[in-house]
């Protein structure tokens, strides 16, 4: 059974940082770009950043662009996010995924971002 399991959500305060682990277990994910997502209260899930299979190439929705880092490590077959400059728009529950998204969603992590 494929399992992605995200964690490192949590409370912070605007303008802090938070980083996010998603691990994949069950099967190895080293040839499929990989993404993270996010999904506020009363909104439809959003892309937020992709990292191909080798992380060199990399992909930020406008929202967080300069704000948050992608970045994958194939050995342990996980895949990050560094959040930096958090704002209180940023706060959702964050997943990750593979492109496109064709694995069952993980439980997601929760991000909360206090004025």
């Amino acid at each position: 059974q494929v399992q992605l399991v995200e964690s490192g959500g949590g409370l912070v305060q605007a303008g802090g940082s938070l980083r996010l682990s998603c691990a994949a277990s069950g099967r190895t994910f080293s040839s499929a770009a990989m993404g993270w997502f996010r999904q506020a209260p009363g909104k439809e899930r959003e892309l937020l950043a992709l990292v191909n299979w080798s992380g060199a190439s990399t992909y930020y929705a406008d929202s967080v662009k300069g704000r948050f880092t992608i970045s994958r490590d194939t050995a342990k077959n996980t895949v990050y996010l560094q959040m930096n400059s958090l704002e209180p728009d940023d706060t959702a529950v964050y997943y990750c995924n593979a492109d496109p998204p064709a694995i069952p969603w993980g439980q997601g992590t929760q991000v909360t971002v206090s004025s």
